[in-house]
């Protein structure tokens, strides 16, 4: 006979709070707890918990930080359930084979948080290399449970744990970066479109590749042809090398920094652009302004900007960096050329962005049609009652000549 499962410790929410988890939200912040029945003090960072209404129906079931403004992440709607090896591994399969479904080449994001059941928790994978990244107290709990897991699942030759995200912080976590299985090569390989990208391991953005706009720039290959293309915040060539392999006439690739810039051009020589490449380091405000002083003008400019609003109260300001980078990318861009312009900042509604974009024309009396709307590619899925979780935008506009 199995012996039951013991009923794990809960949380009380106070009146009326329950209403979003029963639409499916998976979030609990700490002022909506009841803590006179329930105190928050009472848990570690990391325990399991079953979320309860002020009347004792249960919400669901997952993991507390009593120090975090999201003070408990569901795993279950079900009570009782708890994130351990047995569960973790069923999820990363789960998360496997809908990549398998996906892609024919194992380079994608293998694990995207909420949108894989698995909240606090992102594995990208290139091919024989993962990189991980731990964003909350309850999956840093699980941290060898999750090494062995992924060691099993898909062995490996490395892992490395990129858990120098800002946002540890707020879970009162601390930053590192280190190896945790096997031996990380110096350098991260990705094929995509037919091009063969390298990035540094350790010293990249992020998790090394921005995956989540793969299906963006397939988008742009239809308008890169034979034209000039400027791409801004360029990073290590995803865009511009990408355009330059469809046809770019000449491309100009613009980022602050140098260590991208000098791995952009390697990618570029490796895949035989480097003829139709050229590098810009600055930054991206002050090279608009002078490209825009000198006369260049481009068919297609590419604006990929890193979030510009990183928390809701810097909304009005981000807003605003977003209309004026739109209005400089727009004063260089010729009469028939198309911008594509995109915002990471889930804080930002994609209405906003398209608002943004159109009073941006509007002060440099620019005419525009949106061709196209994108968001994140399918290996980034979006929980449906987790707006946070759809945080990509993108928009395609072309310049009317008339």
């Amino acid at each position: 006979m199995t012996t039951p499962r013991p009923l794990l410790p809960t949380i009380v929410l106070r009146r009326h709070e329950e209403r979003r988890l029963q639409r499916g939200h998976l979030w609990v912040y700490s002022n909506e707890v009841d803590t006179q029945t329930t105190p928050l003090k009472g848990f570690a960072p990391g325990d399991p918990v079953t979320v309860l209404a002020q009347g004792g129906q249960p919400l669901g079931s997952g993991y507390v930080n009593p120090h975090s403004l999201i003070c408990a992440r569901l795993i279950s709607y079900r009570r009782d359930v708890v994130l351990d090896r047995r569960l973790l591994a069923a999820r990363l399969g789960a998360a496997l084979a809908l990549r398998e479904q996906l892609y024919d080449r194992p380079c994608y994001r293998l694990v995207h948080g909420e949108g894989d059941g698995l909240p606090g928790l992102v594995v990208d994978r290139y091919g024989d290399v993962l990189v991980a990244q731990i964003g909350t107290a309850g999956m840093e709990r699980l941290r060898a449970e999750l090494i062995a897991a992924l060691v099993e699942l898909l062995a490996p030759r490395a892992i490395l744990l990129r858990n120098d995200s800002p946002l540890r912080a707020l879970e009162g976590l601390d930053s590192a970066v280190e190896t945790v299985h096997g031996t990380l090569p110096e350098r991260l390989a990705i094929d995509e479109g037919g091009l063969r990208f390298e990035v540094a391991a350790s010293g990249g953005q992020k998790t090394g590749w921005f995956f989540d706009q793969r299906p963006n720039r397939d988008r742009l290959l239809r308008y890169a042809s034979g034209k000039r293309v400027l791409d801004l915040f360029s990073y290590v060539g995803a865009w511009g090398l990408r355009a330059a392999a469809a046809g770019a006439s000449e491309v100009l690739c613009v980022d602050s920094s140098a260590p991208a810039l000098a791995q952009l051009a390697a990618n570029a020589a490796a895949n035989g652009l480097d003829d139709r490449v050229a590098t810009r380091r600055g930054d991206v405000f002050e090279v608009l302004r002078a490209l825009r002083e000198a006369g260049a003008r481009y068919e297609v400019v590419v604006v990929d900007p890193p979030a510009l609003i990183k928390r809701g109260k810097d909304l009005k300001a981000g807003l605003e960096a977003y209309r004026r980078l739109n209005r400089l990318a727009l004063q260089v861009l010729a009469p028939g050329g198309v911008i594509l312009t995109s915002s990471c900042s889930f804080h930002l509604a994609r209405d906003e962005l398209r608002g943004a974009l159109e009073r941006a024309a509007r002060q440099v009396d620019v005419e525009l049609q949106i061709l196209e709307q994108g968001h994140q590619g399918p290996d980034h899925p979006v929980h449906p009652a987790i707006v946070e979780t759809d945080y990509l935008k993108c928009l395609v506009a072309r310049r009317r000549p008339v």
